[in-house]
């Protein structure tokens, strides 16, 4: 525990010197965040400001990594190669957000496609390198083997798991804080399956992460973008997955379950609504769900923090549904 606090100590203070560099690298290229016109109006005037600040926490965690790897923990550059592959899927799509003057990105459906090709390929990868692959079940710590259903686990889980972490990265720090508390509870899970590579590099990512969250707090001066958020969902997916206990990642990860299921609900509701009535209807006042609660009337700030709290309590019962016994 005590080499994966100075991990995470370590990975915020070579990160956060770099963030206002980025900053200012980014702005004087142009690459400032686009808003989409259906956004609540209150987010209009964060027109501009610097995004693709997941190069940010990415740099940090890949130094960090190869640090690591290098001290006698290959195991930490598998879970990096997966979260810097869908950095590259999100890198893409946030090049085609800048050039759309809307904000409109790499369209769904061709996205999705490339998404599932791509995570597959990262599954086979992590099944030829993982030490096992099974699945532990939380309570009891009864180890199930996987065989070849690894594979199509792992590509689901990393496909979800990015979409709803990028749902999630609607408001200033509500995506960064809430994979920090992600990641830091993934080290600890790590630890207690006697996985200390995972448990480093999950450190790691939580460092980093919050050496991020100093410039994405509101009000914000950099965005993560796509290349963040993608990158993270994938990598707490391929750490979830390697350790075994990936059925507690939707309680660890809840915000983002939630994020991304209002998405689904809204518009499976809206296309069903359409058919059976003529005109589509809506569940919740605007999705991804952070904007249902500010257009209720609760600030920006209030959100985020509430959906912080939230988040640091189901991941604590989750990692006591995972270490625990009965």
């Amino acid at each position: 525990m005590a080499s994966a606090a100075m991990v995470a100590a370590a990975a915020f203070l070579l990160t956060v010197p770099w963030g206002g560099v980025l900053v200012d690298a980014l702005l004087r290229r142009g690459i400032g965040k686009n808003i989409r016109a259906e956004e609540p109006d209150a987010h209009q005037q964060k027109a501009g400001t610097a995004t693709m600040g997941g190069l940010l926490f990415l740099g940090g965690l890949t130094v960090v990594s190869i640090a690591l790897a290098l001290a006698g923990y290959p195991g930490v550059l598998a879970p990096l190669a997966v979260a810097l592959t869908y950095g590259l899927l999100g890198a893409f799509d946030d090049i085609q957000g800048l050039r759309d003057a809307g904000g409109v990105g790499w369209l769904a459906r061709s996205k999705f496609l490339v998404q599932w090709a791509v995570a597959l390929v990262l599954a086979v990868g992590l099944y030829l390198v993982a030490e096992q692959r099974v699945l532990v079940v939380p309570l009891t710590g009864t180890v199930v083997g996987l065989g070849w259903w690894f594979v199509p686990i792992a590509a689901l889980l990393i496909v979800w798991t990015s979409n709803a972490v990028n749902f999630t990265d609607g408001m200033d720090g509500l995506a960064g804080g809430t994979s920090a508390i992600a990641a830091g509870a993934y080290a600890v899970v790590a630890l207690a399956a006697g996985r200390p590579d995972l448990a480093l590099f999950a450190a790691a990512l939580a460092g980093a992460v919050l050496a991020f969250l100093w410039f994405n707090v509101h009000p914000a001066r950099l965005f993560m973008g796509d290349i963040g958020a993608q990158a993270l969902g994938a990598g707490l997916a391929a750490i979830a997955v390697l350790t075994g206990h990936w059925l507690v990642l939707p309680l660890i990860g809840l915000v983002f379950m939630l994020e991304g299921l209002s998405v689904m609900v809204q518009v499976g509701y809206f296309k069903w609504s359409r058919r059976r009535y003529g005109e589509g209807r809506r569940v919740f006042r605007m999705t991804p769900l952070h904007y249902h609660f500010e257009l209720g009337g609760m600030s920006e700030i209030q959100v985020t923090l509430r959906l912080w709290i939230l988040a640091a309590v189901a991941a604590a019962a989750g990692v006591a549904l995972a270490v625990g016994r009965i």
